[in-house]
């Protein structure tokens, strides 16, 4: 049997949630939440605030819980994601770009995403990176890879 999180607002929370849910841009996630929330203080039961919102049963039950074991302000807040660690640092990257922005080794026209991660782990920079890590950072940082155009003038 699942445990029943019991949603007591205070006048000055359901004036908030109300508030929020008047204004123009909020975060859709956070719009929802706040929904969440007042219809439980309402009374009704997590199927019904499931059917009313179009969102699924678990989505109301885990906005119910924060509430409840975190309080206000968590119930509505998004939490962090987790996401894979990233390749390269700062450092790393600004070593990649001047790198791009550099000549081609010798008998290449230009630098190609493989070369560029070769070289990254040849000279040490990092111990091992994709192609597709390289062109990624590159594309991030609006380099333009020392192209014909960018040093000319702007028409």
């Amino acid at each position: 049997m699942r445990k029943l999180y019991c949603v007591d607002l205070s006048e000055e929370e359901r004036a908030a949630l109300l508030a929020l849910t008047q204004k123009g841009k909020v975060a859709a996630r956070r719009l929802r939440r706040a929904q969440i929330l007042l219809l439980a203080h309402e009374e009704r039961t997590d199927t019904q605030i499931a059917a009313a919102l179009h969102v699924g049963l678990a989505t109301v039950e885990r906005t119910r819980k924060r509430f409840v074991e975190e309080g206000f302000e968590a119930s509505l807040a998004e939490r962090a994601r987790p996401g894979r660690v990233r390749r390269l640092d700062s450092h790393q990257e600004a070593f990649l770009v001047a790198l791009a922005c550099s000549d081609p080794p010798e008998g290449r026209a230009a630098w190609t995403m493989q070369l560029l991660a070769d070289r990254l782990v040849g000279l040490g920079v990092v111990e091992s990176v994709s192609d597709e890590t390289v062109r990624r950072r590159l594309k991030q940082t609006n380099s333009s890879r020392g192209s014909k155009s960018a040093g000319a003038p702007p028409r």
